[in-house]
């Protein structure tokens, strides 16, 4: 579009500077008749330094607006602070003011929209565990005593069979409880934040079978309960993808203290980031940061595997 609007204005000013020469060219007042080849030689000279200074004018004149553009079209709500220098005429720079303070308050409107659909899965997440343990839980805790009350008093063959249920329930029961800390970590809310990723990465390590290292700060600050659940929620989901998508042998959960602010790190030695295009994981770790105002960055180290970084501020914890 911008490419189009140069070569419009430029075919104008083209146009009326070859008219211009023209009439310098074919009319007796303004040159000799008839007309000299030096006198037409200087007059297609100027008219090309003429047309060469306007395209250049021009280029400078539009660049505002190219880079405006370019924006535009890459511009994502969710890397926040993307703005341009208000430079050019009274009415580029008018644009551009416009552009920014629209980017300003989309940027807004789309934090608040998913600070609300954060906080509303939040919610339901808490109903479903909460739901999974009091009802499931305690359902499969009362079939497996009714099976050992029944294995107690059966005769050997029926007892093995039994007794094989009673496994097979209680690997289920297990399975349960690790999704209702999945859907909401009680040890989060009882114990903190170190506690809970620590009973995270144990939890992970146990399933998948990667080495894991641990590197915690011994003095990490008060931290209020959004930035500790979006802590929390951003090493599930990065481990999460390093079981699913790394082929990784080594894991490693930091967190620290530097600078008014606490550091999350999840680094693991797999083969890296190959696609493109951030999926709905890291997307959704990008809108949990905006909720508390953090930094995400996601990157892939020199040595190999992939690095995913959470700095968040601290600020008071909430009564």
């Amino acid at each position: 579009m911008l490419e189009s609007l140069f070569w419009r204005i430029f075919a104008l000013n083209a146009v009326v500077l070859g008219s211009a020469t023209a009439l310098l060219l074919w009319a007796p007042v303004t040159v000799s008749v008839p007309v000299l080849l030096t006198e037409a030689v200087i007059l297609v000279a100027g008219l090309a330094v003429m047309l060469v200074a306007n395209a250049a004018l021009l280029r400078l004149g539009l660049a505002p607006l190219g880079r405006l553009a370019r924006l535009m079209a890459t511009v994502d709500l969710l890397r926040p602070g993307q703005r341009l220098p208000a430079s050019g005429g009274r009415e580029v720079a008018e644009v551009i003011r416009t552009f920014n303070a629209m980017l300003e308050r989309l940027e807004q409107e789309r934090a608040a929209s998913s600070a609300r659909a954060l906080l509303a899965q939040e919610a339901e997440r808490r109903r479903i565990a909460q739901e999974l343990h009091d009802e499931v839980g305690q359902s499969m805790t009362a079939i497996l005593l009714g099976l050992k009350r029944a294995a107690d008093s059966a005769p050997e063959p029926l007892r093995r069979d039994l007794l094989e249920v009673q496994e097979i329930t209680r690997e289920s029961l297990d399975e349960v409880r690790r999704l209702v800390r999945r859907l909401r970590p009680g040890v989060l809310d009882d114990l903190g934040l170190v506690s809970a990723l620590t009973s995270l990465s144990e939890d992970f390590a146990a399933h998948t079978g990667l080495r894991l290292v641990r590197r915690f700060d011994p003095d990490l600050p008060a931290l209020s309960s959004e930035t500790e659940l979006v802590l929390y929620r951003v090493a599930q989901e990065s481990l999460t993808n390093v079981a699913r998508h790394a082929e990784a042998e080594e894991v490693s959960v930091a967190l620290r203290h530097a600078d008014g602010q606490v550091v999350l790190t999840v680094t693991d030695d797999g083969h890296g980031i190959t696609v493109p295009r951030e999926g709905a994981g890291m997307r959704g770790m990008r809108e949990r940061a905006l909720l508390v105002g953090a930094a995400l960055e996601i990157s892939s180290p020199p040595h190999g595997g992939t690095q995913v970084q959470l700095t968040a501020p601290v600020a008071r914890r909430h009564a």
